[in-house]
């Protein structure tokens, strides 16, 4: 029998994954966004950071992460959508789209489609969670896209849990 107390030495390898889940960052928009109403994809400009372990994360020009180390990425997103038109009571946010593109081509993206221009919302959270392969090089970013149908504008809110991007390496 094996009493829990006693030590034991290891004398051989381990082997198998191991590491951190690094490099990793998360951003979040400072002030608030105008992104239009006319279903046009426009760059999230998240430019403040809330951790960047590796400092890979550019929050001042690009908005961008490039890892610069090759592996599968847990990359995530929220935008809240905010209507800032006083037309149909404000509540005309039809079509919403967060995506994550990689290498300036959406990779992944998530939809609220009401379909129609009466009893939309006037706010709307919308999140995208993927999980993709980044070389060294690639990069991602986020975007936002409002279809309101109505004349108005669309903002993406500002707050420090509304509109969020982040990513870290999935240890393999």
């Amino acid at each position: 029998s094996i009493n829990l107390a006693d030590n034991f030495a290891f004398t051989g390898t381990v082997s198998g994954a191991g590491g951190a889940n690094t490099p990793a960052f998360q951003a979040r928009n400072g002030s608030d966004q105008d992104i239009g109403y006319t279903g046009t994809f426009v760059k999230i400009t998240c430019n403040t950071e809330v951790f960047d372990t590796d400092s890979k994360y550019d929050n001042s020009s690009n908005y961008r992460f490039t890892p610069t180390v090759a592996g599968k990425y847990y990359c995530y997103a929220n935008i809240v959508f905010e209507s800032t038109s006083s037309s149909n009571n404000g509540d005309n946010l039809i079509r919403l789209i967060t995506a994550i593109y990689k290498n300036g081509s959406q990779a992944a993206y998530s939809q609220y489609n009401k379909g129609t221009q009466t009893d939309g919302a006037k706010q709307r959270s919308i999140q995208v969670i993927t999980v993709l392969d980044l070389d060294a090089d690639d990069y991602i970013e986020l975007y936002g896209m409002a279809d309101n149908g109505i004349a108005g504008s669309t903002r993406v809110a500002a707050d420090a849990s509304a509109t969020y991007f982040g990513a870290y390496k999935i240890i393999t």
